[in-house]
């Protein structure tokens, strides 16, 4: 483990020694942030930082140095804190200077007092996000990083708490009756009057404690607390993240990894009471926070922790089996990304068999889902994203559990994913847009609040006759931009705004989808087996978790890799287009022609080429032909359906 332990149990000390080091002069702050990207960069020392994506909160002491892989689902208001405060001792009048970053309250020892109106005071600003676990990430996912931990804590370790984990009812009758802690609270209380009620007046808050707990009885919500997850089902902390700098690069639905100091102090969960009984004698009038919007930003500390970031990377993907950072220029020094290179073809080889057979023997839908499952927008031209495809698999067998299989083998290749399961009941009742509530002033999640590269498979193949209403209607018009544009409006009463999004979507039916999408390939089976469950387990299970991890990679890489189409062949496709439309002008259209240099592009990348060649190009034509030729056979068999 990487020498001098401190950094991970006590970096508020670290913190503390460039402070008394430098005093207000700004640079200790600068030296903090060196101190520990230099200590990360050490053999393996991120492996030893504990994660609450994987570790319980009630097994990390409180002020650790701790990391935490998220996206942000909404942005807080700024607030002030103070940066940098005095106390003076009762007895000996001795002044302490006191560095206020990386807290929630005001650090007093005993017999000390804040002095307010010291000149040596200053206020400084910080951002806060709301930061949820990444939406729909993979089991796979989680259980690598799991593995790749070392970071193990249990309540045996030095991790253990100095509190036994409560329920957050019983953190409401907790007895604060040690002469510490009543000291801490007292401070914080008058930190807090500089912070909180005074000033609640302002449009920024001026604030020690910036977010301090309140507790689930007075939420007014049924039990369990709202954690505005965008996905049915998902666990893991939501977090309060308290950014110190440049905040400004970073926007909703950003996934990023965050380093910073834990906070889980149980005082938050007090003074926010406090604060809540003062305000409410205030004349509402003058106080611009509602009782929602306090109850909102400020929850129990033991439910919502607080992460005062460090350090904060945004994330081009999430998985753990490849490099974090896969620029153009760093994919082709990188030792692992060009070895892993010299051996593409056979990793597509099993991987298009491996698709062929849960395609039930269908090896051209196979090679159109690899295309789809390595695509992504690369670039925008006005409103239209390019890069694009999503593909529509029709013929899928209704009433059977061949589409749910079918995402249960996709979820194990990809790094995150949902199956938007399309019933007349779901698209009625289920929130896709994500919509801004302001009496809470937050943004409350809807199920099309995912971070770029996530799967949405959409299956239609449930749907049956019914009536859409109003919010149906517009569920479906989500839908529908979504794959057009690659956008979603999240909805501001006022006004909509648009998100762009970079969002896989694969729409499993029965006949042709009622969404728009780029593709549609007919399922040909070649083979029915009787038991699908079955079949779909054996066939995962065959695969060698070494070769599974090769898909893994290769999904991933591919994403990344620059592409290019040179001039001689650029002329030779125009001439071959000319041509075309010379034997047979209604054969070809313009929209055609973007559709076959799409296929074309991801059929060269598949292969791990950065450049279009001659060969790849035909290969593009046929199979476009194969596909169009399979689906207007169907047409002839079934009439006008496609």
């Amino acid at each position: 483990m990487p020498c001098g332990e401190d950094w991970l149990s006590h970096p508020l000390g670290i913190v503390q020694g460039f402070f008394a080091q430098n005093g207000v002069n700004p640079d200790w702050e600068k030296k903090v942030i060196e101190y520990f990207k230099e200590k990360l960069k050490e053999n393996n020392a991120p492996k030893w930082v504990p994660s609450l994506n994987e570790v319980p909160l009630h097994y990390l002491k409180p002020n650790s140095f701790v990391k935490f892989r998220c996206m942000i689902q909404d942005m807080f208001d700024p607030e002030f804190y103070m940066g940098v405060y005095e106390t003076v001792n009762q007895n000996t009048k001795a002044r302490v200077l006191h560095f206020g970053k990386y807290r929630d309250v005001a650090e007093c020892g005993p017999q000390q007092e804040l002095d307010l109106n010291s000149p040596r005071c200053a206020t400084a600003e910080r951002q806060t996000f709301y930061c949820v676990p990444v939406p729909g990430e993979s089991s796979w996912v989680k259980e690598v990083y799991v593995n790749a931990n070392q970071a193990r804590v249990s309540p045996s370790t030095s991790y253990t708490p100095s509190r036994h984990k409560r329920s957050y009812e019983d953190d409401e009758d907790m007895d604060l009756q040690p002469s510490k802690q009543k000291d801490q609270h007292s401070c914080a209380r008058q930190a807090g009057g500089l912070g909180g009620l005074h000033w609640c007046g302002e449009p920024k808050r001026l604030e020690t404690e910036a977010s301090t707990g309140q507790q689930l009885n007075s939420l007014n919500l049924s039990s369990p607390f709202d954690l505005n997850f965008p996905l049915p089902g998902e666990k893991g902390p939501a977090c309060l993240v308290k950014v110190y700098e440049d905040w400004d690069c970073f926007k909703v639905n950003d996934v990023l990894e965050l380093y910073g100091v834990l906070s889980v102090d149980p005082v938050l969960s007090i003074l926010n009471n406090e604060e809540r009984d003062a305000s409410a004698l205030l004349d509402p009038m003058e106080c611009t926070d509602t009782a929602e919007e306090q109850r909102v930003h400020s929850p129990p500390a033991s439910l919502v922790p607080r992460i005062h970031v460090i350090l904060a990377q945004k994330l081009q993907h999430i998985n753990p089996l490849l490099p974090t950072c896969l620029n153009k220029e760093e994919s082709r020094t990188c030792k692992f990304v060009s070895s892993f290179m010299t051996e593409l073809s056979p990793v597509r080889a099993e991987l298009l068999g491996f698709l062929t057979h849960a395609l039930l023997g269908d090896s051209l839908a196979a090679e159109y889902l690899i295309l789809h499952l390595i695509s992504t927008v690369y670039t925008r031209r006005d409103v239209l994203p390019l890069g694009k495809f999503t593909v529509n698999l029709s013929g899928c067998p209704q009433n059977s559990t061949f589409t749910e299989h079918l995402y249960r083998i996709i979820q194990h290749l990809v790094p995150a994913s949902f199956r938007l399961q399309m019933t007349i009941e779901n698209m009625n009742q289920l929130k896709f847009i994500p919509h801004k509530d302001y009496t809470a002033n937050r943004l409350v999640s809807g199920l099309l609040q995912l971070p770029n590269n996530t799967s949405l498979v959409i299956d239609e193949t449930l749907l049956e006759q019914g009536q859409l209403d109003t919010p149906g209607v517009h569920n479906v018009t989500a839908l529908s931009n979504l794959i057009t544009w690659q956008k979603v409006d999240y909805d501001f009463s006022y006004h909509q705004m648009e998100f762009p999004c970079n969002i896989n979507v694969l729409i499993t039916s029965e006949g042709r989808s009622l969404l728009p999408a780029d593709c549609q390939i007919h399922l040909q089976p070649q083979l029915i087996p009787p038991n699908m469950e079955e079949y779909m387990s054996s066939l995962l299970a065959a695969v060698l978790p070494s070769v599974l991890n090769k898909f893994r990679i290769y999904l991933t890489l591919l994403r990344f890799l620059d592409y290019n189409i040179s001039d001689d062949i650029t002329k030779a496709v125009e001439d071959d287009f000319v041509e075309m439309r010379k034997n047979d002008p209604q054969s070809i259209t313009a929209d055609d022609l973007h559709q076959l240099l799409v296929v074309a592009r991801f059929l060269s990348l598949s292969a791990g080429q950065t450049t279009l060649s001659r060969e790849r190009w035909l290969r593009a034509k046929q199979l476009e032909s194969s596909r169009k030729n399979r689906l207007q056979q169907h047409k002839c068999v079934n009439g006008n359906e496609l």
